[in-house]
């Protein structure tokens, strides 16, 4: 199974390279497939490569219930 996360671009770097905050780990990442990427703007992250960018908030929805999964399962109720 494969998955795609929303994460949030915090610096752009040279060679279509990028920083993002991933649940507050920071990960280098590949704009390679994206244009017009700017900071504070969200991407779908797979394999280390932006593919796609998001809606802001559609990635809030994505990342709360991620978040409530996790804790969901933290708490035995999975």
């Amino acid at each position: 199974m494969c998955l795609a996360v929303p994460v949030k671009i915090t610096e752009i770097l040279d060679n279509d390279l990028a920083i993002v905050d991933a649940g507050g780990v920071r990960k280098q990442i590949s704009l390679a497939l994206v244009d017009d990427v700017t900071v504070g703007d969200y991407v779908i992250l797979h394999v280390g490569f932006a593919i796609n960018r998001l809606d802001p908030e559609e990635a809030e929805k994505t990342l709360a219930l991620f978040a409530e999964i996790g804790a969901a399962l933290e708490g035995g109720a999975a």
